[in-house]
């Protein structure tokens, strides 16, 4: 859960700066395209929304959450399966040293077994871990293109200049009165629902 919101602030971060800096150097500021929400001389207007009440309430977020889940489970059961299969043959080249029928060829030969398994393991683990994190970024931009067209399509009549994530300890002060929480979950559950069918 909190790799999950940790990624989602970095990819609302990201989405901020994005658009922050993509003016380039040198543009004048009086020129509009009719690609543009906001009329000439509109009032600037922000409007936020409350992250955690969209990571909460999204449906898309949930069932992300839930696959998420489950890919972890399946991670740590394959690794305990590796572990239980190292630690049997651990213990079956234990009962054979101990009980004096192991030479010194077949000692070596059952240390090399055990680091190649020991290595398999680590290998292993690290292609699951790389595998994970490749899919949370992944659907993570899914959820991120799910705002973006949410907010695209909703900002053409309501006309804000910026419409930005809240997240607590980047804002220090919010007027309520621009809070478009509501209106996104909705939004986006309702945009969600036909394409989950």
């Amino acid at each position: 859960m909190l790799a999950l919101n940790i990624i989602l602030a970095v990819a609302v971060g990201y989405l901020l700066y994005a658009q922050l800096s993509s003016k380039k150097p040198g543009s004048s500021g009086n020129k509009f395209s009719s690609a543009d929400t906001s009329a000439h001389n509109a009032p600037f207007r922000v409007a936020y929304f409350e992250m955690d009440s969209v990571e909460a309430n999204f449906a898309m977020v949930k069932d992300i959450k839930a696959e998420l889940s489950k890919k972890e489970d399946a991670i740590n059961n394959e690794m305990d399966r590796l572990g239980r299969t190292l630690q049997q043959k651990y213990n079956y080249y234990q009962s054979q040293a101990q009980a004096g029928t192991m030479s010194q060829t077949q000692s070596e030969a059952a240390k090399q077994d055990l680091n190649a398994l020991d290595e398999n393991m680590k290998n292993r683990k690290q292609i699951l871990d790389q595998e994970y994190n490749d899919y949370v970024v992944r659907r993570m931009k899914d959820v991120k293109a799910s705002i973006e067209e949410f907010l695209k399509d909703y900002n053409q009549t309501k006309r804000y200049s910026y419409i930005v994530s809240y997240e607590q300890g980047l804002f220090y002060y919010k007027d309520t009165t621009y809070n478009i929480t509501a209106d996104v979950v909705k939004g986006l559950n309702d945009l969600y629902k036909p394409k989950k069918k």
